[in-house]
């Protein structure tokens, strides 16, 4: 199951019937932009204020330990978070009734905390709530394939970021519609303000899951091919392909009346690039 970007919203209207927005979904995205103004930005344009958040590394254990190519990970806290960020999707793996699951979900980081969602009903939402759920979660960002003149050394350049934890269920309202507004604006930015705010049946039919972000590593390969020395003279073209991830243009939906004009934050969408 996918855990999707429309985990819901709370409905709250005006004896006119006009939706209104709820003080604590305004006042929690006004905590969220506060807390941690990286979230969106580029590293480049982080400012002194990011890199002063950010002043030590996070601690290397077994699990975060590499096998194979050392110089690739690093604990950095800055680049950790950067990767989350740019992510638009993760891999959450976990152990249910005994049988090994990983499925794709949609995150938000604030701080040191990622924050993930779902059903209620979902197994393994209902598994955190008995002491918690052990996950190994996952974000690749593809960068570009890279094409060398063998067979062997093709690769691809890539960011990836690997974090362990017990995940536990979020059951303080505050943090719950701050973390649920964090999932939102992490997707597309700005986007809190051009929805309705979340209703009491949707919070309720939502679980939210916080992974504190302490047994954490990232993995970068940038570069050409490592070609073998006797390989260099064959008549192969071999390079790097970049990729990128850029959107198309916005397709409104059928219903939407031709007055409502496409948002800024939906035209301007694009990831924060920080590589």
């Amino acid at each position: 199951m996918f855990a999707g970007f429309g985990y819901g919203s709370i409905r709250s209207r005006q004896p006119s019937g006009t939706p209104s927005r709820s003080r604590a979904w305004t006042s929690n995205l006004s905590r969220h932009r506060t807390t941690d103004r990286s979230i969106h930005r580029p590293l480049a344009d982080a400012g002194p204020h990011h890199n002063e958040r950010v002043t030590h590394p996070y601690p290397q254990s077994p699990r975060t330990s590499p096998a194979r190519n050392p110089q690739r990970v690093s604990y950095d806290r800055q680049t950790v978070h950067a990767v989350l960020d740019e992510a638009v999707v993760c891999h959450v793996g976990f152990v249910v009734e005994g049988r090994p699951v990983v499925l794709p979900h949609l995150h938000a980081r604030l701080d040191d905390v990622l924050y993930l969602h779902g059903s209620t009903g979902a197994r393994a939402l209902q598994a955190a709530r008995e002491g918690g759920l052990d996950v190994c979660v996952t974000v690749t960002l593809l960068d570009g394939l890279v094409l060398a003149r063998s067979a062997f050394h093709h690769s691809v350049n890539y960011r990836s970021v690997v974090a362990h934890g017990t995940a536990v269920v979020v059951e303080d309202q505050q943090e719950k519609n701050r973390a649920l507004a964090a999932l939102v604006e992490a997707v597309a930015p700005g986007r809190t303000s051009g929805t309705r705010p979340p209703s009491r049946k949707e919070l309720a039919a939502t679980t939210v899951l916080r992974l504190h972000l302490g047994e954490v590593s990232v993995k970068v390969r940038t570069g050409p091919p490592n070609d073998d020395a006797e390989d260099l003279a064959l008549p192969y073209w071999a390079g790097v392909l970049p990729l990128v991830t850029a959107p198309r243009a916005p397709q409104p939906d059928g219903e939407l009346p031709a007055t409502i004009a496409v948002p800024e934050h939906v035209a301007a969408w694009k990831r924060p690039r920080t590589s």
